[in-house]
């Protein structure tokens, strides 16, 4: 019994290797645009990513159903609707966002026009074009891989398109992708090793959904938000051995505004720098983008030891801190210096000391109060700040305070007298909390203070001689004003936790059921997953994306050029590039002689058939051949016009593309040849 109705309708997969080859190859088509535009999906308006899918899901029914493509009003119709969309998303159709949003849904749309070879040429270069887009988003090695098989698979598409007979193998095509791209791949790294650097390529201050780290501001609670981020912030490699741990204070902002909820930077009413003593450490650094203007440089980093930074001036501040002109929106790479025994502020601006002795009114009363009782005890009536210091930092050690991850919310419901809380009630908190609590005391017993944050400690293990710092290694410590001193470093954290400061040891979030269970059956693999992957993308972050004209220049001397210049590096790419234009004259003087063997063997083919009396002309093609042959012959000469034929299938059959071996067919033809001339 025939099978009748809608099933008959319904598109049924023969499978792969049974499909057309028109089939195949859109099919093939589609599958890498979705791979192309797969790592786009976690940037752009869910809309676009569903819309996208949608249509490419909509054209594969369409290939595999041989249904006729949507009229043109359709398109339309869909398009404006993205442009609608698109606008109402980004309010502007402009922009690396907006740009990129257009972009993807025209790629989709234009598959449901693929009628024509140039229309599938334009979906290979704007596909070309969409993979470089997604180092506008970002450059780590796992996007670098994925676009790196998108250009190869666009290449194979490519290879397809201009291989019109018969129905070649998609690993065929991709080994001539592949052999066209190995070739290519030299220019590209003379290019990339030599071609002046003109400035950062991909740097996109408008970046409004990056993550930042350390912030410039500092409330109660924001630094342990911090400890759950295991993204790397910097690193840094040492002349030497690395210092140890309580000596690795990165400093950053340095807050001496209090309104009760908040730190601020202050004003800086002179110059910071630092007199230092000893001998310096000398180190290299990576800073990943920390969108932020400041560098987290090892204390302390006087002017005559100012970092260059291509693109950005370093300016230190009054306070000590180094800023950039513009935010780091990219990944930096320099050399600094930093003298672990200095000495800052010795001679202070007395509108400087002033605010760092300022507390804001009717804020944590209870504090307060505290402060002044223990300010009474006989042993500090008269005590120095020093000894202040002493004894407050004493105090800590001895009572019931926690250093802890998850010390909780503090304060009323307008966020007041949360210090109040802290310092008399719960004595649970994480850095950010006990230098706070330590910087309004300090004011409270009349001794100026403020607020420091930056980074503290390492990880313990080093990465191809690369120390590591994460954001969740940020700090916050405390500089107390003493006279005759200047601004001393005095750390609370150390007083309740010594283990946070003289081991770098970071507190860590719990991990989850999976992490957990994994860290459990097997920590030291987990951890050596970990190193292996941060080893690699730290190997991808100094030889390729933080490349630069210095190292360009190191590269020069390497080579022998002992001042090496602008001048010496456009002589040297000149030289290259003549070279290889000799090079590849010369390949093309030998090509010219050279032939297809199959032409070689048709011109030969039709020598012997002269021989025998048939006339044949050079655009002859083997089936034409073949019936002059018969024409000519007879049916005596039927096997020489069999071997034509044969010959045919060979060139123009479904084996086309393979190389196949003719000489057991020479041999045949020249013996029928023989027969034909001996029959006569």
């Amino acid at each position: 019994m025939a099978l009748k109705g809608p099933l008959l309708a319904r598109p049924v997969w023969p499978g792969w290797t049974h499909l057309p080859r028109e089939q195949r190859d859109t099919l093939f088509v589609l599958a890498l645009i979705g791979w192309i535009l797969l790592p786009h999906t976690d940037h752009l308006p869910l809309w676009c990513s569903v819309m996208s899918a949608t249509v490419l899901i909509w054209r594969a029914g369409l290939v595999l159903s041989d249904a006729p493509l949507p009229s043109r009003w359709t398109l339309i119709a869909v398009l404006v609707g993205a442009v609608v969309l698109t606008w109402w998303s980004h309010r502007s159709l402009f922009g690396r966002e907006a740009g990129v949003t257009l972009l993807v849904v025209l790629m989709a749309l234009k598959t449901l026009e693929l009628r024509a070879r140039r229309d599938a040429n334009v979906v290979f270069f704007l596909g070309f074009f969409i993979v470089l887009t997604h180092f506008l988003f970002s450059q780590s090695l796992l996007v670098a891989a994925a676009m790196l098989i998108a250009v190869w698979g666009l290449l194979t598409a490519l290879v397809l398109a201009h291989l019109p007979v018969g129905k070649p193998r998609l690993l065929e095509a991709g080994a001539i992708a592949a052999r066209a791209a190995a070739w290519g791949t030299p220019v590209m790294v003379v290019l990339f090793l030599l071609f002046p650097r003109i400035g950062p390529l991909w740097a996109l201050p408008q970046d409004a959904h990056a993550r930042s780290g350390l912030s410039s501001t500092l409330t109660m609670g924001s630094v342990a938000d911090l400890a759950l981020d295991e993204r790397i912030a910097f690193r840094a490699r040492f002349n030497g051995p690395p210092p140890p741990p309580e000596l690795l204070y990165w400093r950053g902002p340095v807050l001496t505004r209090f309104d009760g909820r908040q730190w601020q930077r202050g004003e800086v009413a002179r110059h910071g720098d630092a007199s230092v003593r000893g001998s310096p450490l000398n180190y290299e650094m990576t800073i990943e983008p920390l969108h932020q203007p400041w560098l987290p440089l090892l204390e302390a980093s006087p002017l005559s030891a100012a970092p260059q930074i291509e693109g950005q001036v370093a300016v230190l501040r009054g306070d000590g801190q180094w800023v950039t002109t513009q935010a780091l929106h990219e990944r930096v790479r320099f050399h600094a210096q930093a003298w672990p025994q200095f000495e800052r502020g010795r001679v202070e601006d007395a509108r400087t000391l002033a605010e760092a002795l300022t507390l804001p009114i009717n804020f944590n009363p209870r504090m307060l109060v505290w402060v002044t009782e223990f300010r009474a005890q006989p042993a500090l009536v008269d005590a120095d700040a020093a000894a202040l210091v002493r004894a407050l930092l004493e105090h800590i050690r001895q009572s019931p305070f926690h250093y802890t991850l998850s010390p909780g919310t503090y304060g009323d419901a307008n966020g007041r007298h949360a210090i109040d809380e802290f310092w008399l009630d719960r004595r649970r908190g994480f850095c950010e909390h006990f230098a706070s609590a330590f910087v309004v005391a300090m004011r409270a017993m009349g001794v100026p203070a403020r607020i420091v944050t930056g980074y503290q400690g390492a990880d313990t293990d080093l990465q191809d001689g690369w120390v590591v710092v994460r954001q969740a290694q940020a700090h916050a410590w405390t500089e107390v004003w003493i006279a005759g001193r200047g601004w001393v470093r005095v750390d609370p954290t150390a007083a309740v936790a010594p283990s946070r400061v003289e081991r770098g040891e970071a507190l860590r979030a719990p991990s989850g059921l999976i992490g957990g269970t994994l860290r459990t059956l097997s920590p030291a693999l987990m951890r050596n997953l970990q190193v292996g992957w941060e080893r690699l993308n730290n190997q991808w972050n100094q030889w390729v994306l933080t490349y630069s004209r210095t190292q360009q220049f190191e590269l020069l001397r390497n080579l022998g050029v002992s001042k090496p210049s602008w001048e010496d590096l456009g002589f040297l790419l000149l030289a290259l590039v003549v070279s290889a234009a000799t090079l590849g004259a010369a390949w093309a003087l030998w090509d010219r002689h050279h032939q297809d063997p199959w032409l070689r063997l048709h011109r030969a083919i039709r020598r012997q058939l002269a021989v025998l009396g048939v006339a044949s002309e050079p655009h002859h093609g083997l089936q034409a051949l073949a019936s002059t042959a018969h024409a000519t012959l007879g049916p005596a000469g039927d096997g020489v016009t069999q071997r034509l034929l044969a010959l045919d299938r060979l060139r123009y059959g479904p084996d086309a593309t393979r190389k196949i071996s003719t000489r057991r067919w020479r041999r045949e033809f020249t013996a029928h040849l023989r027969q034909f001339r001996q029959t006569r």
